[in-house]
């Protein structure tokens, strides 16, 4: 516990800082630790929806004169706006945080905190940003937000507090089961704790793992933008890009600066937006290129002996190109079956939107090669003989 505070005091030396003081005991003992080692003044934020609430802001006041510790008292109007009442009183009060004269805003959030935290988002179905739980600290409207306890657990924050003899407010509505955190914290976490004694730590370990992911997600958000020559967001715009494209939602896309981003497979990609284009069919006679701009790409063709599409095939006719209409088939290797061009586009790799814009040659009604997947077995170049290796490049 005491350890947990200093490390955090490289940090604060030299910082206006305001603490959190909800009464409780992880708030009494930080205000308390970090008032030996640092000038700290305390807040309170009197969300006015517990009957003892009058009662709580004059336990924090005679605390803190004990302390020699100055401190705020904010009254706050909790509403709800169609979220619930946990999450409105949050809102509430990192509303006071935000207009508070200080440099660092020091909140009591512990391990156990971190680990239900954790828990719940998962249930949700959350994202990177969700499974990442609480940041030990981040920027906060121009303000740092520390949390120096967040790797301590709940029994020895009670212990320091018994320690020194330290007096705290019990919330009435911790012992309300009908609300996420209270349920999971007395039905869940005492089951958990059988099986698994570290599941918090283990937890807490996970978020720092899904926080560094949350970062290389936005270092590859911002190289993909820088690559292309476009400005990057802010902070708060990238965090919230990240979001939606590992919130795991089929199609969750972010649009940027003119261009389109999906993540499909832990591949960023610029996917091109609006339904297929208008394509009208035409031929192809053996051109090396064939410009495509309605598709936004051109056909490359290179010469390969024993690969690709038999050469022969164009002293007949022209090839055709136009786009899937719809229950192709192809069968690239002569010893498996044919397959669906869905199958070997998921196979392959290769994401939906793209499949739409992809160009496709035919003969006559037979689907002949299909660029990035390959060639119909009746239609390859046989060994030694002339073949065209068709490639699709799109930016």
């Amino acid at each position: 516990m005491t350890d947990a505070v200093r490390r955090s005091l490289a940090v604060l030396r030299g910082k206006k800082i305001a603490v959190g003081l909800s009464g409780g005991v992880d708030s009494v003992v930080l205000l308390h630790a970090l008032s030996r080692e640092v000038p700290v003044r305390a807040v309170h934020v009197h969300h006015g929806l517990s009957p003892n609430a009058d009662a709580w802001a004059r336990f924090c006041r005679r605390y803190c004169r004990c302390l020699g510790v100055p401190v705020t008292v904010k009254r706050v109007r909790v509403a709800k706006n169609g979220q619930g009442i946990e999450a409105a009183a949050r809102e509430a009060r990192y509303a006071v945080f935000r207009r508070l004269g200080a440099d660092t805003i020091a909140l009591a959030h512990q391990l156990d905190d971190q680990a239900e935290t954790v828990l719940m988002n998962l249930l949700r179905g959350a994202g990177l940003r969700g499974a990442s739980g609480m940041p030990a600290e981040r920027a906060f409207h121009g303000k740092l937000l520390l949390r120096p306890l967040l790797d301590v657990p709940r029994e020895a924050i009670v212990d320091y507090a018994r320690r020194y003899r330290l007096e705290w407010v019990e919330d009435e509505s911790n012992r309300l089961e009908g609300l996420t955190r209270n349920f999971l914290r007395r039905r869940i976490a005492p089951l958990l704790a059988e099986r698994y004694p570290r599941w918090r730590e283990a937890l807490a370990r996970a978020a720092r793992h899904f926080s560094r992911a949350e970062i290389d997600a936005q270092q590859l958000v911002r190289a993909f933008l820088a690559e292309r020559g476009l400005r990057a967001p802010s902070e708060a715009k990238l965090a919230e890009m990240v979001k939606q494209l590992s919130s795991g939602a089929r199609g969750a896309q972010i649009d940027h600066a003119g261009i389109r981003l999906r993540l499909y497979r832990g591949r960023l990609l610029d996917a091109a937006s609006g339904p297929a284009p208008r394509f009208q069919a035409l031929a192809w006679r053996g051109e090396r290129r064939v410009a495509l701009p309605a598709l936004g790409g051109e056909l490359v063709f290179r010469r390969a002996r024993g690969r690709g599409i038999d050469a022969s095939l164009l002293k007949d006719e022209p090839l055709l190109i136009r786009l899937r209409s719809g229950g192709e088939r192809l069968q690239p290797d002569a010893r498996r079956p044919r397959r669906t061009l869905k199958n070997l586009f998921q196979e392959a790799g290769i994401p939906p939107w793209q499949r739409e814009r992809l160009p496709l040659l035919f003969r006559g009604a037979h689907l002949v090669c299909v660029p990035g997947i390959g060639v119909d077995a009746r239609y390859q170049a046989e060994k030694n003989s002339p073949g065209l290796v068709a490639e699709w490049r799109a930016p």
